[in-house]
């Protein structure tokens, strides 16, 4: 019996100590900080925050009708991973990010949504992911081979950091510390700002947005905020700040910078309202018909650009990181094969590559058709 009762207690400790262990490992800084106090109080007055969490437009579950966790783990152990990462390096162009000349109106692509942009003078990043993982536990998602060839030390100074939304695979704390010293203002969805204090950022450096917003920046520069359809969170709790997509207007590019987002009616709908748009970068990756309402497969990114009435195409959200059960390479072949059906203009440049923004003249390869 004394026996039985000290194996009970010795479990019931474990247990106690590994809650206790997740609970402390939780509180780092990485995981950022909850609204409160004032930023919370704005928060509760917008139409799109209902019952303690932000709702997208429409009823949007995480998971296809059906499908559960369970299932989804299983498939994930018994699917075929031996193309889930590319065999070799990714090919990559370094271009030197400080050695821009000012004139030059140019997007350089760093793997997945990272990216920067010379527009008009202005210096701007979205989404920079920059440690190598795209998760708080790194060894689960590190990025490809080649694919992390920059650093925060080789950035200029930064006007505008756009941020879609607080994912890890879209906002990195190592990389937004390590950048912090650069980084002017940050333009981001209602909530995200208190992680950006909780790191030490400046309140008045901060500017955060409800969907359909319009915010007047400086020199000619305006951004529209656009509703997507997806979700936030760094932990066990979902949808305490808000998810977006930005219409930027320069004094001469319109473009459209897409966040994570299933498909639906607020591309139509951006288009009627802001488009037709130069060039719109659309998250083309990390899909699967088990949460089909919160990303979206290659056919649905063509109806979006559509839907934008866009210019070119600029396909994201692949070519860094394994998130889901498709082929690394997947994303890319397939909307390749597709725009060409279809008749829209994409643009596919390698990692580091310098894209002339706004050119009709400049080529780009199927890099991925040289990895095996």
């Amino acid at each position: 019996m004394f026996e039985m009762m000290t194996t009970t207690f010795s479990i019931l400790l474990l247990i106690l100590l590994f809650i206790l262990t997740i609970y402390l490992y939780m509180k780092l800084p990485m995981f950022g900080k909850e609204p409160s106090g004032q930023r919370l109080k704005r928060i509760q007055q917008s139409p799109h925050y209902r019952d303690g969490s932000f709702q997208n437009l429409r009823p949007t579950p995480a998971l296809t009708e059906g499908v559960t966790y369970s299932a989804i783990l299983k498939e994930f152990f018994l699917k075929d991973k031996s193309k889930a990462k590319p065999g070799i390096a990714i090919p990559s162009q370094k271009t030197n990010l400080k050695d821009l000349k000012p004139e030059e109106n140019v997007l350089i692509w760093f793997g997945h949504s990272s990216y920067f942009m010379q527009v008009d003078g202005k210096r701007i990043l979205v989404d920079p992911v920059l440690s190598g993982a795209a998760s708080p536990v790194a060894f689960t998602t590190r990025a490809f081979e080649g694919s992390d060839i920059y650093t925060p030390e080789e950035f200029p100074e930064i006007d505008y950091l756009f941020i879609s939304h607080d994912h890890w695979d879209h906002l990195d704390h190592k990389t937004i510390v390590k950048l912090k010293p650069r980084i002017r203002k940050i333009i981001c969805g209602l909530g995200t700002g208190e992680h950006f204090e909780h790191w030490g950022f400046q309140t008045n450096n901060i500017i955060e947005a409800d969907w359909k917003e319009r915010l007047i920046l400086e020199d000619g520069f305006e951004v529209h905020t656009i509703p997507s359809r997806h979700f936030s969170g760094r932990g066990f709790k979902r949808n305490k700040a808000l998810w977006l997509s930005f219409v930027l207007q320069t004094p001469s590019l319109k473009l459209f910078l897409g966040g994570d987002s299933g498909y639906d009616t607020h591309f139509l709908d951006a288009g009627k309202e802001h488009g037709p748009f130069d060039l719109a970068i659309l998250e083309n990756g990390q899909y699967d018909k088990n949460w089909k309402y919160i990303h979206m497969k290659p056919e649905e990114v063509l109806m979006a650009a559509k839907d934008l009435g866009t210019k070119q195409l600029f396909p994201v959200h692949s070519g860094k990181f394994s998130l889901a059960n498709h082929d690394w390479d997947e994303p890319l072949r397939r909307i390749d094969v597709l725009s060409k059906q279809k008749g829209i203009s994409i643009i596919t440049p390698r990692i580091g590559q310098k894209v002339l923004l706004g050119s009709k003249e400049q080529v780009f390869g199927k890099w991925w058709e040289e990895i095996s």
